[in-house]
């Protein structure tokens, strides 16, 4: 920590900040707790203007406000869907419930770095010091990175499975593959998005800084739109190449598995394009601030609706795959009928009500039917003929929802 500290700080380049003395178009009222760094930065790049720093607590605004309760919804809204893909991973065991879980955990991330980026902004944020402000900042680029290397992995995999099929492949073997590649994406998210807190910052040189980042040097901006920018092709090159594969095939395949090939195409086509749609704005913001010079694009300092926009991506990946999988809506309905029944909002009898219908229902059609026989057999008076040893009846598999009523009524 002391080493990220060093490269961090103001110590590594003394002449740069040797005294505080600098004109500002905000209003400071006391400059003991601030960090004069941050406070030339946020100046040298305009975003300082018209800024009231004090070490009194602001009050937040209705704006603020929406967005502190629209990232507490995205993280609750990702939890609830990351029980429940575990789940369905600890019970079907395929990879693509891997997938989807490691997409849920970055959106989860998202939203938990939105809310502290809320938390630690405003007046809060020339109280950091550098090496706390780049790791809020860092925060944001992880999760953006975990994204997309996740939304790469699935392509790779729906590549390999549609194009390739190796069915004697044993599942254990795929599954140590899929995990040591989820954690691949991790490693790298990590390390991108934390380059600049390991040194790749404009500390030290204030012509190589962000506008929209004041201590994030263009340089890197640039080569994280760089990265994202290959990704996002390799994806579309890997889907356009699946399309047209499942295309060909269509007259050869059996129509059920065909269908649900294409349905789960479908669904995660619809992942990327929204991811596009939402991420896409943000990054072409970062390209302005990376050709812009300082000071020269007001659009720059009115980015806080443009990031908004990213972070709702993370609130509609859990709507894409409710609406898109009916076992990812089964596994949703009953995660929340077992909380609700364990919380005692709902009774049992309100679950239990519809089945004792169908039941007797069900008795009242088989007693009707073994009368019809009856009565048919006494008009038609055939001989006598040994009967048949009855069938046992089929057993039913209980669900989720049916071992919840059984733990909460006993």
């Amino acid at each position: 920590m002391s080493v990220i500290s060093s490269l961090t700080s103001s110590s590594s380049c003394p002449d740069l900040y040797h005294s505080p003395s600098y004109s500002t178009n905000g209003t400071i009222s006391d400059t003991s707790e601030i960090s004069h760094m941050i406070l030339r930065h946020y100046n040298h790049t305009g975003r300082l203007q018209n800024r009231t720093i004090s070490n009194t607590q602001s009050h937040i605004s209705v704006a603020g406000a929406v967005f502190l309760f629209f990232s507490i919804f995205i993280i609750l809204e990702n939890l609830l869907v990351l029980v429940a893909v575990i789940s369905r991973i600890l019970h079907s065991r395929r990879w693509v419930y891997v997938c989807i879980a490691n997409i849920t955990l970055s959106d989860l991330l998202t939203g938990a770095s939105y809310l502290v980026n809320i938390c630690m902004s405003g007046s809060q944020t020339f109280r950091l010091t550098p090496a706390l402000w780049l790791f809020r900042e860092g925060m944001l680029f992880v999760a953006m990175a975990a994204s997309i290397f996740s939304l790469l992995l699935i392509a790779v995999e729906r590549y390999t499975t549609m194009m390739k099929p190796l069915p004697q492949k044993s599942p254990r073997k795929t599954y140590y593959r899929i995990y040591s590649l989820v954690a691949l994406c991790w490693v790298l998210a990590l390390v991108i998005g934390f380059l600049p807190l390991l040194g790749w910052n404009c500390v030290c040189s204030l012509d190589e800084c962000s506008t929209l980042l004041p201590l994030y040097s263009k340089t890197y901006i640039f080569f994280s739109l760089f990265i994202f920018f290959i990704i996002l092709l390799a994806i579309f090159v890997l889907y356009g190449a699946i399309y047209c594969h499942v295309h060909r095939s269509a007259q050869l395949g059996p129509h059920r598995s065909r269908k649900r090939s294409l349905a789960l195409l479908k669904t995660v086509i619809t992942i990327v394009g929204v991811f596009v749609l939402c991420w896409g704005p943000l990054f072409l913001l970062l390209l302005v601030d990376f050709f812009c010079d300082s000071r020269q694009c007001t659009l720059l300092f009115s980015a806080d609706y443009f990031i908004s926009l990213a972070v709702l991506n993370s609130g509609l990946n859990p709507v894409i795959y409710a609406l898109g999988s009916s076992e990812m809506r089964k596994a949703i309905a009953e995660l929340l009928c077992c909380c609700c029944l364990k919380a005692g909002l709902c009774h049992p009898d309100t679950f239990m009500s519809k089945d004792t219908s169908s039941t007797s229902e069900s008795r009242r059609d088989s007693l009707r039917n073994s009368f019809s026989k009856v009565r048919n057999l006494s008009v038609a008076s055939p001989p006598s003929t040994p009967s048949k040893p009855r069938r046992a009846p089929k057993k039913c598999r209980l669900s989720s929802t049916t071992s919840c009523l059984s733990v909460s009524s006993g």
